[in-house]
Parts: C-alpha cells; structure tokens; sequence
C-alpha cells in the first residue's frame, strides 16, 4: 500500500485541536472585517473566497458559504450557484496570474472524506502544474513554496477587485 505523507498539515491540525471543537474559522474569518488580515480575497452575497493557510500550492483558495453548515444537500440553491460562479471565478484569476497547467477542484465532506472542517462546507481550488510535487515534504517534512501567503495575497487580491 502506497501512503502519502503531508506532514506541513500538522500545524493545521493542532490549530484546529487547539481552537476547541466549537471554532470555526470559516465563520470567524469574515465576521472579523480585516480582509487582508483573514486572507479573504472576494465577497459575494452569501459566499467568499479566502485563501488556505496551510496551502498545497501557491494559489490554494477555498470557497465557503456564510452560513455554517456541513450538509450539501440541503445548501440553499442561490448559495450552490454563488460558490460555483465564484470558483469560476477563481479559475479565471489563478490562470491570470500563475498560469498553472491544471487545477484541483473538490469538497471533503465528512471527517473520513478528509475535511478538516467537517461542520463547513468549502470547496478547494488548488491550481497544479507538472511536477509540482517533489521529495521535500518527505524526506526534509517541509513543503516547499515559492512565495508567502502576502505575496499570493497581494498577487490575487487585485484580480479579485477587478
């Protein structure tokens, strides 16, 4: 059996063990109004963008309705359609600005699905390119990124207000 080891989540893990089981940080994040601050890239009517903390790849986004709910059967239509327009969206942007080759795009629903938020929904835009991965994470446990998140931040933001 093959594993795939991706020892940088750790840090996401224990923050989110450290929070308690009742934080959300799909919830705290834009309540807090510092958009800059909580990553938060785009805000629609009932959905928003927010970059991931703890990203794959420069350009990790994640797309989350306001309302906290881990059920996708039962989110709203109008909500369903706004985070589908909106990771189109950010599609657009992430090929404008880092011209990747592929994307990953998907939901994990349910802790055995691998959500480390089971209670919120989110979908993850995670732009790909050939040979993006590499021996780093498992052999030195470091994911190896070529920018901050303020870079990608100030990179992304500006497409967003467009």
């Amino acid at each position: 059996m093959l594993r795939l080891w991706t020892p940088w989540r750790r840090a996401f893990i224990e923050s989110a063990t450290a929070d308690g089981p009742t934080a959300c940080f799909l919830c705290a994040a834009p309540g807090a109004r510092d958009d800059p601050a909580n990553l938060i890239l785009a805000r629609a009517e009932r959905t928003y963008v927010i970059m991931n903390k703890y990203p794959y790849n420069s350009g990790h986004l994640l797309i989350a309705p306001y309302a906290h709910t881990g059920d996708l059967p039962t989110l709203e239509a109008p909500s369903a359609h706004e985070l589908m327009t909106l990771t189109q969206r950010c599609v657009g942007v992430l090929q404008q600005v880092y011209a990747p080759q592929g994307f990953n795009i998907g939901m994990n629903l349910g802790t055995p699905a691998g959500a480390g938020v089971p209670d919120h929904l989110h979908l993850h835009v995670v732009p790909r390119w050939s040979g993006d991965t590499n021996f780093m994470p498992i052999v030195a446990g470091t994911k190896v990124l070529p920018e901050t998140l303020d870079q990608t931040y100030a990179r992304l933001a500006p497409r967003f207000r467009d």
